[in-house]
């Protein structure tokens, strides 16, 4: 059963929206009311995903897993924007995620490591993330990876529930 990492293309883009949406029910049904996992649908977050990669795909990269020909993972970087600044020795980590049948194997972990080594091939001598506050599962993924709090919080819109996120960094 192996494990393949390449750049996404076109045609992968609605796969990937419909991974994503299920990620997301899988990470954070326990902490976030169903109403607010209720949308968007798969299909919307496939469009969702043909409409940004259409705009940064010049500055961010889409890279999928797959196993055995079947998308099972993906990780989306780009630049830090920082109050609409965009800081050139800090790259973001804007998207993982995992098919829910995924975790476990070491597939999130190979994907973060390709993610950082792609944006310490940019010239990046640090990356960012946002992660939610509630979802412990992900924060100890990023703590064992190196990545920590610096401080920084906001809030995130899910429908109608409103979730805090907090801001890590490490060093690359």
């Amino acid at each position: 059963m192996t494990l393949t990492l390449r750049h996404a293309v076109a045609d992968d883009l609605m796969a990937v929206g419909d991974l994503h949406q299920r990620s997301r029910v899988a990470a954070y049904s326990s902490f976030l009311p169903p109403e607010a996992l209720a949308t968007p649908t798969p299909e919307m977050m496939g469009r969702y995903w043909v409409e940004r990669w259409s705009y940064e795909r010049d500055d961010h990269l889409l890279t999928v897993a797959e196993r055995n020909g079947r998308l099972v993972g993906f990780t989306y970087v780009g630049p830090d924007g920082v109050d609409d600044r965009v800081d050139p020795r800090t790259g973001l980590l804007c998207a993982i995620h995992l098919d829910p049948a995924e975790q476990g194997r070491g597939t999130g972990r190979e994907l973060m490591v390709d993610a950082l080594h792609t944006l310490r091939s940019w010239g990046n001598d640090h990356a960012v993330l946002w992660v939610l506050r509630d979802n412990a599962h992900a924060r100890r993924f990023y703590e064992r990876g190196g990545w920590a709090p610096e401080g920084r919080e906001r809030d995130e819109h899910f429908g109608p529930v409103v979730t805090r996120q907090l801001r890590y960094a490490r060093p690359l």
